[in-house]
């Protein structure tokens, strides 16, 4: 899960106007064929299949700048941002105390504090399944290499807010936190246009008892995470992790170096892979549920079946008038909704890997099949029981997940991010025997005597030692 950033593909329209909308007519999304021969179509599928998660420069250079001012003006440079870019409280605080927090979690109401308590006690319960083991290896006698897996000190957690409160991302990036058993976990989220702080969101950071909640949004948060405030007592973070817009992961992608970061998050997509044994009603829920979060949010059909594509489109322009975020669902369908028409459900399959989408709702004849073949998706929905909102809240599945294509080569967040391996070595005196020759020679082959030297000075000035106790030459 993660909220707009900047626009992911720019083609074609979608063929709809403002009456037909209106009417409820049906709603025609642009249509790319997997099996057209044409320029402008395997242009199009090109585009989406290599679309990017990272803002454009622009948007990174003005991140660039916001975080170079939070750098050198601290606390007063957050305010001037909040001030300038929205995400403050009225009265200026920085800070929600934890007082104020334990106060929101004893506020929320029975069943919004039902609903965190459950979606707290699933996600922990599968990334309790995730913790790392510290190893030990013995390579020959006398080598032993341990690998030492460490929790991170401090952790920042951002949870993007203004629009729309998401205390789903809070739950999603701080249990894994918890459990990996991170020290210090600081969670940064901005208040709304009107300078407030969503309850459910202040009562759900009350719940986890968080170390410290900064009230900012975008870049500046950013900043204030990797560089600390302090003025403020606030010091820096060894980890930011979080979805958040395009100037959030712009500016994480600056930081990255100074501190570590999970992955840059482009817009939320949504992928239905589906045949003509689908309900089309169930298919168009499911294809504008990410579509939700932005208008620069793909969604995208494939099918090997037109019927049903016709039906869905049918069923989307019936379903929109009954949403609330419509005006935003029916930019995201218009700019980047798309329905890709498979020949057969290998080549949409094939597609479907290629563009490896953030969520991916599965909904075909023998499913398990067809999920078994698809391994590039951030996560999957199976059948026609999963929507994705269920990973979203409830399932304990993380709903931070890689978008733009990352999902190729970067999974879900999970407990590894909140922590690292080291390498432990231990060499005795038969180990290092063992292993010289193999070092001289290299280290030679390399022209670094000194490399070389390393193991030969241990044998020259060993107690009791001799040339004769040494390894050959």
């Amino acid at each position: 899960m993660s909220v707009p950033t900047t626009s992911g593909v720019d083609a074609r329209d979608s063929r709809v106007d403002a009456p037909a909308r209106e009417a409820g007519a049906h709603l025609e999304l642009t249509r790319l064929d997997l099996a057209a021969t044409d320029a402008a179509t395997a242009a199009a599928l090109a585009a989406l299949v290599r679309r990017g998660a990272v803002p454009d420069a622009r948007i990174r250079d003005d991140a660039r700048v916001i975080i170079e001012e939070v750098r050198v003006g601290g606390a007063a440079a957050i305010r001037r941002a909040n001030a300038t870019y929205g995400g403050g409280r009225t009265n200026g605080d920085l800070f929600v105390d934890r007082a104020e927090l334990a106060a929101a979690a004893e506020r929320l109401s029975k069943d919004v504090r039902r609903a965190l308590d459950e979606a707290i006690a699933n996600v922990r319960r599968f990334a309790e399944t995730q913790r790392p083991e510290t190893t030990r290896t013995a390579i020959v006698p006398g080598v032993e290499i341990e690998r030492r897996w460490t929790p991170l000190q401090r952790v920042g957690c951002y949870v993007p807010g203004g629009s729309a409160p998401y205390p789903s991302s809070l739950v999603m990036t701080v249990v894994p936190a918890r459990v990996a058993g991170v020290r210090e976990v600081v969670v940064a989220s901005p208040a709304d246009a009107n300078g407030r702080i969503d309850p459910v969101l202040l009562g759900a950071a009350g719940i986890l008892d968080v170390d410290a909640l900064l009230v900012a949004g975008g870049a500046q948060a950013i900043g204030a995470l990797a560089f600390g405030l302090a003025d403020e007592g606030f010091a820096p973070v060894d980890r930011i992790v979080g979805p958040g817009n395009a100037w959030v992961t712009a500016a994480k992608i600056e930081v990255n170096g100074l501190v570590g970061i999970d992955l840059p998050a482009g817009p939320s997509e949504g992928m239905v892979l589906a045949d003509g044994s689908a309900d089309p009603v169930l298919v168009a829920a499911d294809l504008v549920t990410q579509a939700e979060h932005g208008p620069d949010s793909p969604a995208i059909l494939v099918t090997t079946d037109t019927d049903l594509a016709d039906a869905v489109e049918t069923e989307i322009a019936r379903l929109l008038p009954t949403l609330e975020r419509r005006p935003i669902l029916e930019r995201a369908l218009r700019e980047h909704g798309r329905i890709v028409l498979a020949p057969d459900l290998d080549a949409a399959i094939e597609f479907a890997n290629a563009y490896a989408p953030e969520h991916l709702s599965v909904d075909v004849e023998n499913v398990e099949a067809a999920v078994a073949r698809l391994d590039s998706a951030g996560s999957l929905f199976v059948g026609p029981w999963a929507p994705e909102s269920a990973g979203d809240y409830a399932t304990g599945a993380n709903h931070v997940l890689p978008t733009g294509g990352l999902a190729r080569s970067c999974g879900p967040l999970s407990v590894e991010a909140f922590g690292h391996y080291s390498q432990v070595q231990r060499i005795d005196r038969t180990g290092l025997s063992a292993l010289a020759d193999t070092i001289r020679t290299l280290a030679t082959a390399e022209g670094l005597t000194a490399h070389r030297n390393a193991v030969d000075a241990r044998f020259r000035t060993a107690p009791g030692d001799d040339a004769a106790d040494a390894p050959d030459r």
